[in-house]
């Protein structure tokens, strides 16, 4: 910008700031003057201020001395002009219009202080003109007219897409400013949804919040946007059918073949998503994981929303999944390694190149197994909600029958109106009872049990895979048998009365053999013998430290029990048998023989606990 015409710009500006304070004194008919003079003025500084903070290119990493306008005077107009508008819009100088046009000008000069581009300043202000309306324009909620039409919400949700489409240079560059490298077209695109989506939010909060259709419009925008690579826009289109049919935008709860179509484009979709992304060099198993997740999808979806065959298709769907397991399992390890590294024997730079390629098969292998486990614990969750569904509505039916055998005297009282009501109400029940469930559904305990310990089962395999067998992860991993169901075919006698017994066993066996094995992984060299001589070190190791362990049983013992049957037992038997946890944390060598005393010393005081209050409950209520 030439000298010339810097100061033609200056001398406008002055007379303006200068005009203003006289435009405001005019009566109140002519105040749009005061309202175009300081539109005016805030666009003149606006030019101002973007010609000279980027007129430099020195101006980088904070190096101020040579610059020609400083950041802190950006700063400071801005809030000075905020101020101004803040003033003449209390005293009514100005209408809401000329405030909302004149916030927008004076922040967007903010957006200068972190994106270096000369367009940054007005790509902001027309996306701040746009987002704005409903929070400056409509915020009068006294006023009749301060509530969005919907045709005006549809126009304002029209140019926020404009608008940010319009902006798509700015926001490369803000993402460009942020990871340090160019954003992809996915990445770019993605995002431009997701502002979308959060720009449209104000209309939807603030005036159209009652309307649920925008509503659910809104979370499928919002829920578009994520990472750039192909493979996820499958997930975003699964995360899309999962929104729309929790939303009831897809009806898959009335229309069954809907319902099929759903659950196996879910599948497929999820499929493709997860071969793509975490298994890309193994094409074998592309077809074995689409049809492991088409399988999981029509499970979890017939299993919530039951129709008529569903009773008969699905154990068998739960038992090719079952049978997919080992299947695939197998073919990553061994099929993949024979067509990548062949049958031969090459020479030591060729077993170098096979090295990475075998921990990458390996570390695929732990990601199948994660899956699965997935996989198993979802269904497991399935079942455990729906078995808890039916048996509250059995209960609301054994409720609902003495209601109405006790009220039959009084319902001579109740209106018509409310009689056929009820009548409606009882009437909608689903059929899906426990009847129906004893007769033709009784797979659902069992196959909910059986995913329950296939999926404790892989997790046991993964921690001795991925940690080497912690000794913390089975008090995180035992609480997945909290998913066992009562099923007289499992355990007989198991019910909801003993769901703790499995943790607490689990957790004593796993500790138990673990200290087990970590004596015998000490004392066994290889040798062909045990290579223990009686009297020697290794012998008396062992001797040791299996006696130790031995003494921390009774109370995990006694306290199994009575977790089991919760009957009472004298109070002195956990508090005898607590001190014989002592010698194993004091002596033992093996750390899993010292958490088993600290254990065993935990069960017995907190049995004793626990019987002293069933104890002092029993008397309150005798």
């Amino acid at each position: 910008m030439s000298l010339k015409s810097f100061c033609k710009l200056i001398v406008v500006t002055v007379v303006l700031a200068m005009a203003v304070p006289g435009l405001a004194l005019l009566p109140p008919k002519l105040h749009f003057l005061t309202e175009v003079g300081l539109i005016s003025h805030a666009l003149l500084l606006c030019y101002i201020e973007n010609c000279f903070f980027n007129y430099s290119s020195i101006y980088y990493y904070g190096l101020e001395d040579d610059v020609m306008y400083p950041s802190y005077m950006v700063v400071l107009t801005t809030f000075v002009g905020l101020a101004l508008v803040k003033s003449l819009s209390v005293d009514h100088r100005i209408g809401p219009k000329a405030v909302w046009i004149l916030t927008c000008l004076y922040s967007s000069k903010l957006a200068m202080l972190f994106i270096t581009s000369k367009a940054v300043l007005w790509v902001s202000a027309i996306l701040l003109l746009a987002v704005s309306p409903p929070l400056l324009l409509y915020k009068d909620k006294s006023r009749t007219g301060s509530k969005m039409k919907p045709w005006q919400g549809y126009a304002h949700a029209g140019v926020v897409a404009l608008s940010v489409w319009f902006c798509r240079e700015t926001i490369f560059e803000a993402l460009q400013w942020w990871n340090g490298r160019p954003p992809s077209d996915g990445l770019l695109l993605g995002f431009c949804i997701l502002l979308t989506g959060l720009a449209c939010a104000p209309i939807v909060a603030l005036h159209f919040s009652h309307v649920m259709s925008s509503k659910r419009c809104l979370v499928l925008v919002v829920a578009s946007a994520s990472k750039p690579t192909w493979p996820s826009w499958l997930l975003i289109a699964a995360i899309l059918l999962t929104l729309a049919a929790v939303t009831s935008i897809i009806p898959i709860k009335y229309i069954v073949e809907l319902r099929t179509f759903y659950s196996i484009a879910m599948g497929i979709a999820l499929g493709i998503y997860i071969s793509a992304e975490y298994f890309l060099q193994a094409a074998i198993l592309h077809a074995l994981i689409v049809i492991t997740m088409v399988c999981t999808s029509v499970f979890v979806v017939f299993t919530h929303f039951p129709s008529a065959s569903s009773t008969k298709l699905l154990p068998w769907v739960f038992a090719l999944l079952v049978a997919l397991f080992p299947v695939t399992y197998l073919l990553e390890g061994q099929v993949r390694i024979k067509s990548i590294l062949g049958d031969g024997v090459g020479d030591v730079g060729e077993d170098d190149n096979k090295l990475p390629t075998i921990l990458a098969v390996e570390g695929a292998r732990t990601s199948l197994l994660g899956l699965y486990a997935a996989i198993f614990m979802l269904i497991a969750l399935e079942i455990k909600f729906e078995l808890a569904s039916l048996m509250q509505e059995k209960a609301l039916e054994r409720g609902g029958i003495r209601h109405s055998q006790s009220g039959q005297s009084s319902s001579a009282s109740f209106p018509p109106k409310l009689r056929f009501m009820q009548q409606r109400r009882a009437s909608t029940v689903p059929t899906f009872t426990i009847k129906r469930m004893a007769a033709e559904g009784a797979w659902m305990p069992a196959v909910g049990n059986v995913a329950t310990v296939m999926c404790f089962a892989i997790c046991l395999i993964l921690n001795v895979n991925i940690t080497g067998g912690s000794n913390r992860a089975i008090f995180f991993l035992a609480p997945i048998l909290l998913l066992l169901n009562q099923d007289s075919d499992f355990v007989a006698g198991f019910g909801d009365k003993q769901r703790y017994f499995p943790v607490t066993v689990v957790i004593s066996a796993y500790l138990i053999l673990t200290a087990l094995y970590s004596i015998w992984e000490d004392i066994w060299h290889g040798n062909a013998g045990w290579g223990l001589e009686i009297g020697g070190p290794d012998w008396f190791f062992a001797v040791k430290n299996v006696a130790l362990l031995i003494l921390t049983f009774p109370s995990h013992i006694l306290f199994n029990r009575f977790v089991w049957s919760y009957t009472k037992q004298t109070d002195s038997m956990p508090l005898l048998t607590c001190p014989l946890n002592l010698p194993p944390i004091i002596m033992a060598d093996v750390i899993k023989a010292k958490i088993l005393g600290l254990l065993g010393i935990i069960y017995s005081l907190a049995q004793y606990l626990i019987s002293r209050q069933q104890y002092i409950s029993g008397l309150k209520y005798i």
